[in-house]
């Protein structure tokens, strides 16, 4: 299991390119402290943030001359690493899957494919219907776009039309992408099962 306990050293360690302490060589900067403003050599605003056991860092880096302030920039660093991972885990990461069909499909198959899409598509994934034309049914493109468009019509609750039928080779594809309310539905219900997942380890 990763370690994501705070560490000043550590934090700090992680961002060499940050404008903070020693990688600041701006001769003077705008130091903006405790509600007060004011305009110092960086070794004097350093100073003040030794004294204090704590980092001096620029904020607005454009500015003449450079604004600055005094923080705990490993804790800084700490919860916005923190904020990143939290929301990587509420986001639906879009996936396209596929889901193949034939142009004879039957009946209870061709249920089993929809089954399966409608699982992609609440899921927040894109659907990408193929469909292959094997033998002299190459020459019965119509069956195929038929059965593709059909499937996309039972599944237009959930989906909208991305791409068309469009043929390449002896393969025919349409694409499925899940409309936007079927998405957020999938991003709060992850959310949701992140905090209880969360809630039981606390319980433990």
């Amino acid at each position: 299991m990763e370690d994501f306990s705070y560490s000043k050293t550590t934090a700090k360690a992680q961002a060499p390119n940050d404008l903070v302490n020693e990688n600041i060589h701006f001769r003077e900067v705008m130091l903006i402290d405790n509600g007060s403003k004011k305009v110092m050599s960086t070794r004097d605003a350093q100073r003040i943030a030794d004294q204090r056991n704590l980092d001096l860092v620029i904020v607005q880096a454009k500015a003449q001359p450079p604004v600055a302030r005094i923080m705990d920039w490993g804790k800084v660093k700490f919860e916005q690493q923190k904020k990143i991972r939290e929301n990587k885990k509420k986001q639906v990461i879009v996936q396209t899957k596929e889901v193949r069909l034939s142009p004879v499909i039957g009946e209870g198959d061709f249920e089993t494919r929809k089954k399966a899409a409608t699982k992609f598509l609440v899921a927040g994934n894109k659907v990408k219907l193929n469909l292959r034309f094997r033998g002299r049914m190459m020459t019965h493109q119509d069956v195929g776009r038929q059965v593709l468009m059909n499937m996309a019509k039972q599944l237009a609750d959930l989906a909208n039309i991305d791409q068309m039928p469009q043929l390449l080779g002896r393969q025919m594809s349409l694409l499925l992408s899940p409309k936007p309310e079927v998405i957020k539905k999938a991003q709060s219900e992850k959310k949701n099962k992140l905090k209880e997942n969360t809630n039981a380890k606390d319980e433990d």
